[in-house]
C-alpha cells in the first residue's frame, strides 16, 4: 500500500525537488506541497497524509508551533522534521511538540524513502548523530526512571520490543495481539513513564 506524503518546506526550490524524488519512489504518494504553517493549518486537516515532512524556519508560525497545532488536531498524524538545523533546543523542542522523526535535508533519497516507511509504520527515524545527541540528552536517574517498575509483564514485553527496534505490526504478530491493542499499551506506558511520546519511552526504559 502506497505511504501518503505531505511537505510542508518555504523554498520553492527545495520544496519541487523533495517532490520530484518521492515521484520517483513507487510507494509512496506525494499529495502536495504547501509553504507556510498557516497553510498547512487549512489543508492537512481536509485530506491528511500518512505522514507530514516539516522544515522548522518557516514564514510566519515555526514548523514546531505547526506540529503541536497539528497534533492537537489530528493526534496520530506523523511528522518527520526535514531541516537543516542540529542543535539540541530545536530538535528536543520539535520532539516535544509530538514529531516522531528528526532528518537533515542532506539525507540521500533512499533515507528519506526508508524514514517515511518506518514512522508510518510506528518507528522513528532519525539520522545517527542526531540519536546520538537524543540518547545524551535523556539520560535520567534511576529514582527518575523508578516509574518503569510499575509497568505490567506485557507492557515491558512491548517497551522492549520496541527498543529493539520492532514496528507495532511486528510487536503485535510477536505477541499475539492486535494493532490496536499495541497502540493502547504505548498509550499506558507513556502515561505512566510521564511521557509524551514512545521516543521518550524507549530512552528512559534504555536509561
Amino acid at each position: 500500500m502506497r505511504k501518503t506524503v505531505v511537505i510542508v518546506e518555504d523554498d520553492p526550490g527545495l520544496q519541487q525537488q523533495l517532490t520530484v524524488m518521492l515521484k520517483r519512489c513507487p510507494d509512496i504518494e506525494c499529495l502536495y506541497a504547501v509553504g507556510s504553517g498557516e497553510e498547512a493549518l487549512a489543508k492537512i486537516p481536509k485530506q491528511t497524509p500518512d505522514v507530514v515532512l516539516m522544515d522548522i524556519r518557516l514564514p510566519g508560525m515555526s514548523g514546531i508551533e505547526c506540529v503541536a497545532a497539528l497534533k492537537k488536531i489530528i493526534p496520530g498524524l506523523e511528522i518527520v522534521m526535514l531541516t537543516i538545523y542540529q542543535d539540541e533546543e530545536s530538535i528536543f523542542q520539535a520532539l516535544k511538540a509530538g514529531a516522531s522523526g528528526y532528518l537533515i535535508k542532506s539525507s540521500e533519497p533512499e533515507v528519506l524513502y526508508g524514514a517515511i516507511r518506518d514512522v508510518s509504520s510506528g518507528g522513528a527515524p532519525f539520522t545517527s548523530h542526531i540519536a546520538r545527541k537524543v540518547v545524551e540528552h535523556f539520560q535520567p536517574s534511576r529514582a527518575e526512571n523508578s516509574q518503569d517498575e510499575r509497568l505490567s509483564p506485557r507492557e515491558h514485553e512491548v517497551i522492549e520490543l520496541m527498543a529493539e527496534g520492532f514496528r507495532y505490526k511486528e510487536i503485535a504478530e510477536k505477541l499475539g495481539i492486535g494493532l490496536e491493542t499495541v497502540r493502547t499499551h504505548v498509550k499506558n506506558i507513556c502515561i505512566k513513564m510521564h511521557v509524551r511520546t514512545r521516543i521518550e519511552a524507549i530512552l528512559k526504559h534504555r536509561s
